[in-house]
């Protein structure tokens, strides 16, 4: 199972956005996923299914338990001040330490309004998926100024369009 993250807790994101856009490309492949919105969340989620609370917020539960079941991950991720959202970091954190990751697959697709396509944030969370065991696929796409080249519900960028096809491809041989 293909597990589809979007790594922000901001409803209605671009991430989500992508990560539906992404789906429907693995439909047309028959690949088989599912989609955890990190804008489900639980609002207090650091103080009532982590630490001593571990395993007491059914509703973080519920999210867990969608990546431990996984065996490959595509995070889509906005930059936040040159790095990847701290509220995914705060959801790996409460996730079961350190077999949630150990010996899975994982892709990354960055999003930024700048020119860098977010490579610092997919660097950083390279560091921290391989830190848990993960294999992360060498090809990481950064879609740079996601505002001129996504109208919300396509890429109105051919290039954009071509590498996430080609995205896809590469996760399904993985």
């Amino acid at each position: 199972m293909i597990t589809l993250i979007s790594g922000t807790n901001r409803p209605e994101s671009n991430s989500i956005a992508i990560v539906n856009l992404y789906a429907s490309l693995l439909e047309q492949h028959g690949a088989a996923y599912q989609i955890l919105d990190l804008a489900q969340l639980p609002a207090d989620f650091i103080f009532t299914a982590l630490y001593k609370n571990t395993g007491k917020n059914e509703q973080f539960n519920k999210l867990a338990s969608m990546v431990a079941n996984a065996d490959k991950f595509v995070f889509v991720v906005p930059e936040y001040n040159s790095s990847f959202p701290g509220v995914l970091k705060a959801f790996i954190d409460g996730l079961e330490y350190p077999n949630t990751f150990q010996h899975k697959k994982g892709a990354l697709i960055g999003l930024s309004s700048g020119m860098q396509g977010s490579g610092l944030s997919l660097s950083h969370l390279s560091d921290v998926l391989n830190y848990l065991g993960m294999h992360v696929m060498a090809m990481r796409l950064k879609l740079a100024h996601i505002e001129k080249n996504f109208d919300g519900t396509q890429l109105t960028n051919k290039l954009y369009q071509e590498l996430l096809e080609q995205h896809v491809e590469q996760l399904l041989k993985f």
